[in-house]
C-alpha cells in the first residue's frame, strides 16, 4: 500500500506508562532530535511523586509531552496530536487530551487483567469501542523487543525495558524523523556496555521497520524546520539555564561561585548541573539540611564569593530566619526557589506559582528584598544572571523565582556571546582610610564589601541592629527607624535599573492582560490569539516583582480592565491592588499544571464583553 507523507505545522505527542518504562527518556530524544532538525519546541515533563510507586497504578504514571513546529511556540500544547500508552493506567490517565481522530498507539501487553484492574477498568478500553473515535494501534512491543533481540541471549529484564526504543522507533517513522542522533544518545548513555548499545539501537531500528512494513500506517507526517533568528542553538531546560547563568555570572564578576543547597525536588537539578563545572571553579557543597545550605552560602557570601543556594517552597520557608540575617547585615546571596505544589510536600513534581508572597513578605519584621521571576526555560539563564548582577551591586540577598514547569521544560536557546552580557562590575574595599562598614554608596546605597583578613578592615557583623555607617550594635529608636527605611530605600532603588516595560499590543485600550513566571506562554498565545481576531488586548510580563517598574502604574491607568492569570489563588494581584488601588481582575486555576490558553482566551472574551456593555 502506498504511504503518503502529510505535511503540519506543527504536532504534539505524549509519551506515558510506569515511572520504570523510561518516558522521559524517549520524549527527551524526541525533543532533542526535533530541535537538532530546526523545529521549535517546548516540553512539559510528568513525574509521579511517589518514588517507586506500584507498577501499573495510575499514581505511577509518568509522562513526557512534546510540542514542535515550523512556527514559533509558546506552550507545550494541549490537546495531543498522538499519545503513546504503555499501560492501561498511562491511558486512563491522558486518554481525556487526545483529540478526536487522533492517533493512540498502545502497548498491548500493559493491558492485562491485573493492569485493567489496577487502572480501575471494568472492562477493557481496547475491545469495547470506547476509543472508536481515534486511529488505534495495538502493538504487542514486549513481544516484539524480544523478538528484535532473541540473537543476543539477554535476559529477561533487560529485554523489557529496552521496549521504550520500540516506541520511539514508532514515532520517529510517524513524524519523519532521523534516528542519528538518538543512536549517539544510545552509545554515549550505555558506553562501555556493548550488548546494551546493540540492543536498544536494534529495538530503534525494530520500532522503525515495524511502522515501515505494517498496512496499519497509511500516512506519516512531517514538521518542517521552524523560520528562526540565525545563531547557535541548543536545547536547554529551566534548570541548566539557571546554573549556565550563574556561571555566567561568576565569570562576568571574577567571583567564584560557590553553591550550598540541601537536595530538593524540582530544583536538585541546579546543583547536579553544577557539580559538573568544578574547572570553572564553581564549589558546590550538598547541606544536611535547608538552614545549613543558607548559612554555608551567607558565609561564603561574606567571604568574597558568588554565594547561591537553591531550593522550593519548603526549604524557602526554612530558610526565612537566616535570610533575615543576610538582610540585616546587607551580605549579597541569591536564592532560586524553583515552585512546586504545596503547602507542606504537597505536590513535589507539579508545578505552581504559589510562593510569591513568602519571597516578597515572608519573614519577621521589615525585611525587603529584590524579587525577580523567570518566564520560559531559555530566560532562566538571563533572569538568574539578572538576580546575581543586583544581590552585587545593591550588597543584598536577592530571590529568584522559576517553577517546576520551567525547571523542567525545554526550548531552544540561542547561545549568548559572552561579551555582549551585561557588566557585574565587583569592587572590594581595601582602603581603611575613613573605613565605616555601613557608609553607603550615594546611588545605591550599597555597604562595603570587605574580604576578611583584609588589613585595618575588622568590623563588627551580625544579626542584631546596626547604627548608622559605624555598624556598631544599637538600640536607639530613631537609628532603627532610619535603618528600617535605608534598607527598603536601597531595595526601591533597584527600579532604577529596570528597563522600560515592553508592551506587547497598543499601549491603551480595552484590556490589559499581566503575567509573571511560567504563565507567559499561555498567556502570551491567547493574547495573540485574540489581537489577531481585532479585539482590543494588549500583555505586559513582568521580570521584576519587587520593586515593580516604575512606569507599570501609568501603563495600568490607560486600560479599561487589567487582568492577572496565575498559577494560584491570586497573588500577583494583590501586591497590584494594594499598589494602585485599581480594580484589577485575576484568573486563577491551582491544577499542579500550566494554563490552558484556551481558557485564558474565554476569560478575555468575558471580560471584553462586559467592556462593551
Amino acid at each position: 500500500m502506498k504511504k503518503t507523507i502529510e505535511l503540519l505545522k506543527s504536532a504534539t505527542v505524549r509519551f506515558a506508562g510506569d515511572s520504570g518504562d523510561g518516558m522521559q527518556l524517549v520524549g527527551e530524544e524526541m525533543a532533542n532530535t526535533s530541535a537538532l532538525i530546526g523545529n521549535d519546541i517546548s516540553v512539559l515533563p510528568d513525574f509521579p511523586a511517589e518514588i517507586r510507586a506500584p507498577a501499573g497504578t495510575l499514581p505511577g504514571v509518568s509522562g513526557y509531552q512534546l510540542h514542535f513546529s515550523s512556527t514559533d511556540i509558546h506552550t507545550a500544547g494541549e490537546e495531543y496530536d498522538a499519545l503513546v500508552a504503555m499501560n492501561a493506567a498511562a491511558l486512563k490517565m491522558n486518554i481525556a487530551n487526545l483529540k478526536p481522530n487522533g492517533i493512540l498507539i498502545v502497548n498491548a501487553e500493559g493491558f492485562s487483567d491485573r493492569n485493567l484492574k489496577l487502572a480501575h477498568y471494568e472492562k477493557n478500553p481496547l475491545e469495547n469501542g470506547s476509543l472508536d473515535k481515534f486511529q488505534l494501534f495495538s502493538v504487542d512491543m514486549k513481544t516484539l523487543t524480544k523478538k528484535a533481540l532473541e540473537e543476543l541471549n539477554l535476559g529477561p529484564r533487560v529485554v523489557d525495558r529496552c521496549k521504550n526504543f520500540f516506541a520511539l522507533g514508532m514515532i520517529f517513522w510517524l513524524y519523519n524523523r532521523p534516528s542519528d542522533h538518538a543512536i549517539q544518545f544510545i552509545k554515549s548513555k550505555f558506553k562501555n556496555k556493548e550488548e546494551l548499545i546493540e540492543a536498544n539501537i536494534r529495538v530503534l531500528k525494530a520500532g522503525y521497520a515495524y511502522c515501515l512494513a505494517t498496512e496499519q500506517f497509511a500516512t506519516s507526517y512531517e514538521v518542517k524546520p521552524a523560520d528562526l533568528p540565525k545563531g547557535k542553538y541548543r536545547n536547554i531546560s529551566g534548570n541548566s539555564a539557571v546554573a549556565l547563568g550563574l556561571i555566567a555570572a561568576s565569570e562576568k564578576s571574577g567571583l567564584p561561585l560557590y553553591l550550598g543547597s540541601y537536595p530538593i525536588t524540582p530544583a536538585s537539578d541546579i546543583l547536579h548541573e553544577l557539580s559538573k563545572y568544578k574547572h570553572f571553579g564553581v564549589k558546590t557543597f550538598q547541606a544536611e539540611d535547608e538552614i545549613a545550605a543558607i548559612c554555608s552560602v551567607i558565609g561564603a557570601a561574606y567571604a568574597g564569593a558568588l554565594a547561591v543556594t537553591t531550593t522550593s517552597g519548603p526549604g524557602l520557608a526554612l530558610k526565612t530566619e537566616a535570610l533575615g540575617l543576610a538582610i540585616s547585615a546587607e551580605i549579597p546571596i541569591v536564592i532560586c526557589d524553583i515552585q512546586r505544589g504545596g503547602p507542606s510536600t504537597g505536590l513535589p513534581t507539579k508545578t505552581e506559582q504559589a510562593d510569591l508572597l513568602m519571597a516578597v513578605y515572608g519573614r519577621n519584621s521589615e525585611a525587603p528584598l529584590p524579587v525577580l521571576a523567570a518566564s520560559r526555560p531559555s530566560d532562566c539563564f538571563e533572569t538568574a544572571y539578572e538576580a546575581c548582577r543586583i544581590a552585587i551591586q545593591y550588597m543584598t540577598p536577592v530571590i529568584l523565582l522559576s517553577d517546576g514547569y520551567l525547571a523542567n521544560g525545554a526550548e531552544p536557546w540561542m547561545i549568548p556571546n559572552f561579551a555582549d552580557l551585561s557588566p557585574i562590575p565587583v569592587a572590594f574595599t581595601t582602603d581603611p582610610h575613613n573605613f565605616m562598614p555601613f557608609k553607603r554608596n550615594e546611588k545605591t546605597l550599597a555597604r562595603p564589601w570587605v574580604v576578611p583578613g583584609t588589613p585595618g578592615l575588622e568590623h563588627r557583623i551580625g544579626g542584631l541592629e546596626k547604627e548608622a555607617e559605624t555598624g556598631n550594635v544599637s538600640y536607639d529608636p530613631e537609628n532603627h527607624n532610619y535603618m528600617v527605611h535605608i534598607r527598603a530605600e536601597k531595595v526601591e532603588r533597584v527600579a532604577d535599573l529596570i528597563p522600560k516595560t515592553v508592551i506587547d499590543g497598543h499601549d491603551s485600550g480595552d484590556l490589559l492582560v499581566i503575567g509573571w513566571g511560567s504563565t507567559f506562554g499561555s498567556i502570551k498565545t491567547a493574547v495573540e490569539a485574540k489581537q489577531k481576531e481585532g479585539k482590543s488586548v494588549s500583555r505586559i510580563h513582568l521580570r521584576y516583582i519587587n520593586p515593580l517598574p516604575k512606569d507599570l502604574g501609568d501603563i495600568i491607568k490607560r486600560f479599561k480592565k487589567v487582568l492577572v492569570p496565575e498559577i494560584n489563588m491570586g497573588q500577583l494581584i494583590k501586591i497590584l491592588r494594594g499598589k494602585y488601588l485599581l480594580p484589577i481582575e485575576g484568573f486563577n486555576r491551582v491544577k499542579g499544571l500550566p494554563l490552558f490558553a484556551s481558557e485564558l482566551e474565554e476569560k478575555i472574551d468575558e471580560l471584553l464583553e462586559k467592556t462593551e456593555l
